[in-house]
């Protein structure tokens, strides 16, 4: 395959993902970048090679950087984080802790959790934007989770969500540790 096939078949690629991506019909697309609904659908397909203008168009009515949009290594993207580059976020002299685990940007921050608060610990939480959501998972022990001023147990095993955008806390009442893992997904801005 010489480099243009292979720049046409990722501009295809990309342009379909970006598009989903972002929701944008093929006329919602035209409208946003003032390339013919026609012209997509022959990108697409990888039956044409558009003009930089073109391309730059798309690139921007999507958000995202002509580089972004051409680039024809990008495909699965996995980024693996070695225990030693988690981020330790917060820690008390007992011994509890929290560990930013993983985040990521796509369609919004999504970001992984390591917890342990050790007995008689808590941490509690100012509200996060309307529509934030946060999921837990205790391993160990037994959480006390405070949502809006009411108590909700959590014990070993069990699991829980809920919209973080109230006042909410991560309490260890119990004579053991607490482990948990968290994940929280804020939305996009704009």
């Amino acid at each position: 395959m010489s480099d243009l096939d292979q720049l046409t078949q990722s501009l295809a690629r990309n342009l379909k993902h970006w598009r989903g991506d972002r929701g944008f019909t093929l006329d919602a697309l035209a409208a946003r970048s003032g390339v013919s609904r026609g012209m997509i659908i022959q990108i697409e397909q990888a039956r044409t090679n558009p003009s930089v203008g073109t391309t730059v168009k798309l690139a921007d009515a999507l958000g995202v950087s002509i580089t972004t949009l051409l680039d024809y290594e990008r495909g699965p993207q996995v980024r693996v984080v070695p225990k030693e580059q988690a981020v330790r976020m917060w820690w008390t002299e007992a011994g509890s802790h929290t560990t930013l685990l993983v985040g990521t940007e796509e369609r919004g921050p999504l970001e992984l959790w390591g917890w342990r608060l050790e007995p008689g610990d808590g941490s509690a939480s100012d509200p996060h934007p309307p529509g934030t959501s946060e999921l837990l998972h205790v391993t160990a022990g037994e959480l006390t989770l405070v949502v809006d001023g009411v108590e909700h147990s959590v014990p070993a095993g069990t699991s829980a969500t809920f919209e973080g955008n109230v006042p909410h806390a991560y309490r260890n009442a119990g004579a053991e540790a607490v482990e948990m893992t968290m994940a929280v997904s804020i939305p996009p801005v704009g």
